[in-house]
């Protein structure tokens, strides 16, 4: 593609049950929009919403939006995967894809940063930044832990993983790839993580765009210790049953396997006596940081052998 030449950017936003964040989201969406077609004049956007509530919760939400085309089909499927997989099927005659979460707000020069920078670099992924922003004072015991914790980097750093909350997709890329989201990991997580390495290792690239911001409002009930060491744990999870995905041979399966359940009690014991340093110390970082590692390694031994654990099963879902 030139310079010159049309394209057609489709916003893509999967939702479930999330009606008033998803519509302050798509009020700010038209002014994002405006900012790229100003920049970008030869790109034509809309905007997809994914719905994975059957009974079509969000379809309210959709109608308030003005001064930009927006769709919205119901993906009856269970989990983020399905919608995920529903916004590129919808999206075939798009040329660009970009995900954003629906309880995300996109700061001003969110989408054209995307474009400049896939331009610049043609990638088949530019991933930006996503920013934890918060209603309430938090306890600084959550901050110490790292949960909320997402570094900068350089504009242009290639990446070996992303994340979907603020990823635009060249989706000619992404075809030639024969890459889609697993649905077997829909509500689990690390579906996206799995998507994304699957994408480099057939040959794609993922850049990074410091300059595309996005802020995540972290909600009330997520500001709690229980749920930092839960969310550990099932990233723990996630990330060893994507790493095990992603081998081929039984064989290897196997060592890997036996790797994972080792380094998940290391990560225990280790962080066991870090959080007891932490205690003893009055150290907030060794207290937070070590208990975190305790339940990443419980969930990595956990995933070693076998065990699952489904965070977004539907009786408390929400992505």
């Amino acid at each position: 593609m030139t310079e010159c030449e049309r394209l057609t950017l489709t916003v893509a936003v999967p939702t479930f049950q999330r009606a008033e964040r998803l519509s302050a989201l798509l009020r700010a969406l038209p002014g994002r929009v405006d900012e790229c077609v100003a920049e970008h004049p030869n790109v034509r956007v809309d905007v997809l919403v994914v719905d994975n509530d059957p009974a079509g919760s969000a379809r309210g939400a959709v109608r308030e939006v003005d001064g930009v085309l927006v769709r919205y089909v119901v993906e009856p499927t269970p989990g983020i995967a399905a919608a995920r997989n529903r916004l590129l099927d919808s999206s075939s005659d798009s040329d660009l894809l970009v995900f954003i979460d629906d309880d995300e707000i996109p700061r001003p020069g969110w989408l054209s940063a995307l474009v400049r920078v896939w331009r610049q670099h043609r990638a088949a992924a530019v991933m930006g930044r996503v920013i934890s922003v918060f209603d309430d004072d938090v306890d600084p015991w959550l901050l110490a832990s790292g949960t909320f914790r997402r570094p900068q980097r350089p504009t242009g750093t290639l990446l070996t993983a992303a994340a979907t909350g603020n990823l635009l997709l060249d989706l000619e890329q992404v075809r030639a790839f024969g890459v889609r989201f697993d649905e077997t990991m829909g509500l689990g997580g690390g579906e996206d993580t799995l998507f994304s390495r699957q994408l480099i290792e057939r040959g794609g690239r993922i850049v990074w765009c410091n300059e595309s911001e996005t802020e995540d409002y972290v909600a009330t009930d997520r500001l709690d210790r229980v749920w930092a060491k839960r969310r550990a744990f099932s990233s723990a999870n996630a990330t060893t049953r994507v790493e095990l995905k992603l081998v081929a041979s039984a064989g290897a399966r196997v060592k890997l396997r036996v790797w994972f359940a080792l380094g998940g009690v290391s990560r225990i014991v280790v962080g066991r006596l870090r959080w007891l340093l932490g205690k003893i110390t009055s150290n907030l970082d060794h207290d937070a940081r070590g208990a975190r590692l305790v339940h990443r390694g419980r969930g990595m031994a956990a995933g070693a052998f076998g065990y699952r654990y489904d965070e977004y099963r539907r009786k408390v879902d929400r992505y």
